[in-house]
């Protein structure tokens, strides 16, 4: 028997679990799952004979290496932050190692070490990023061997509700980790090249600068910039590209509704709340507005964000219970982000029967033969309820998919590295097809770069 170790059992688990239990028998393995709270882990099993849950405390240093020494191979699914102690661990101990998350200076530098001790360290082979490279990829090397040069990349991800759980006016509900959904965008402006020309949006207007996407069956969707969508402009081999662009998917009328947050400042994460424990989520609003004497808390907002009483934004607002006197903020010393996320985690919280759907559209625009071309690929992938999501399909099948290829000895590629290459792409891809995560790609007129939306 051959043993899985997998620290960390949130939510993007559970069908990485799944696999390995499935393929437990006839791959001859034994997994391990380590978290701090093993309760998931253990409702996740089951009564499964080749599968057990320990607890684990990532700080505790003995009890990790130990539990990284009994291992042939490690899946970190601990916050990306954490990930560094374990690839150490994993150095030292030569095991080779699976994340779903960026790689971070830290671990690139442990690269010509891992090379040496003929260890794989394969980072990035979740959803985003992930399926997005390894999709990605394989088209850009299809255009590229056949000739093609690459002239625009454009690429958007989504966590979104399915059409059949899509109940609020946000059209949204958190599938991953709220506290990054509430930061997105902080930290500098967005940066992506447009027509040869690199273009910056600051945070301040990010939400107000949107592409639209029209996905075949599921409607129009809007996309706002991500941060830095020139980062893999050298990865994917797209040195000479004029227009490169990532961005995130969301319904139409979300992002509008999102500057409002942004506006006020509530989704600034740099300083704390005074006696925040003691507030209401009234309060709260009332908080970024000017004082009055007289005027209620929403007139000062509507005629502050001028927001008429008829925009749906407005109703958007109210449904989130923001004007609520009663209901207290409970968090100490919390940050403006913080309290955010504490409110909208009362309306956008996953029911037991919810479906996420997760929505990945790629534009890729390119010359042969003195003509230019455009393939738009799309894929739309629906989960099945509350723990077996969409999101934890398409994060942990291609974590798990990779994880059995390397201990097969099927990937022979050494080092910290991420799937952009065909030898790690090309299987993953295929097997995913098997689960539903499908790309369907389309031959279009090429239209270059939309002017009116960036």
């Amino acid at each position: 028997m051959r043993n899985i170790l997998i620290i960390g059992a949130g939510k993007s688990a559970s069908y990485l679990i799944k696999y390995f239990l499935d393929k437990s028998n006839s791959e001859k393995l034994e997994i391990t799952i380590g978290d701090l709270e093993i309760s998931n882990a253990k409702k996740l099993i089951g009564n499964h004979s080749n599968a057990k849950a320990i607890k684990l405390d990532i700080f505790d240093a003995v009890a990790r290496k130990e539990a990284v020494k009994n291992a042939d191979i490690v899946v970190s699914m601990l916050p990306a932050r954490f990930h560094i102690e374990v690839a150490k661990d994993c150095l030292a101990l030569k095991k080779h190692m699976v994340t779903a998350s960026y790689v971070s200076p830290e671990m690139q530098a442990l690269n010509a070490e891992a090379k040496a001790e003929k260890l794989v360290f394969l980072n990035e082979v979740g959803l985003d990023p992930g399926v997005d490279h390894m999709s990605a990829m394989q088209v850009i090397d299809r255009i590229t061997e056949s000739g093609g040069k690459m002239i625009l990349f454009e690429s958007f991800t989504g966590g979104l509700m399915a059409p059949e759980s899509d109940t609020n006016l946000w059209n949204y509900k958190f599938t991953w980790n709220p506290r990054n959904v509430v930061l997105a965008g902080q930290g500098g402006a967005a940066k992506f090249l447009q027509e040869g020309k690199f273009k910056y949006i600051p945070y301040h207007l990010l939400f107000r600068r949107t592409e639209f996407l029209e996905v075949e069956g599921y409607g129009r969707f809007e996309a706002y910039a991500n941060r830095d969508s020139l980062k893999y402009q050298n990865v994917y081999g797209l040195e000479t590209i004029k227009t490169l662009y990532r961005g995130t998917i969301r319904r139409v009328g979300f992002s509008r509704a999102w500057q409002i947050f942004v506006i006020l400042g509530m989704t600034d994460d740099s300083y704390t709340i005074a006696d925040s424990e003691n507030m209401s989520y009234r309060d709260f609003v009332n908080s970024f507005l000017p004082y009055s004497p007289t005027d209620s808390v929403e007139l000062k907002l509507r005629y502050n964000l001028k927001i008429d009483q008829d925009d749906i934004i407005w109703e958007k607002l109210e449904e989130l219970d923001v004007f609520n006197a009663d209901k207290k903020v409970v968090l100490k010393n919390a940050t403006p982000a913080q309290i955010l996320q504490k409110i909208l985690l009362d309306s956008w919280s996953l029911s037991p029967k919810d479906k996420d759907m997760i929505v990945m559209y790629h534009k890729f625009g390119y010359e042969l033969n003195g003509k230019k071309h455009q393939i738009d690929a799309t894929m739309v992938c629906t989960g099945d309820d509350q723990t077996y999501t969409a999101m934890a399909k398409t994060v942990g099948l291609p974590v798990g998919i990779a994880t059995l290829a390397i201990l097969n000895n099927k990937i022979q590629s050494y080092g910290v590295q991420i799937p952009t290459k065909k030898e790690l792409y090309g299987p993953i891809l295929s097997e995913l097809e098997e689960f539903g995560v499908i790309f369907k790609e389309k031959e279009m007129e090429y239209l270059g770069y939309n002017p009116l939306s960036v």
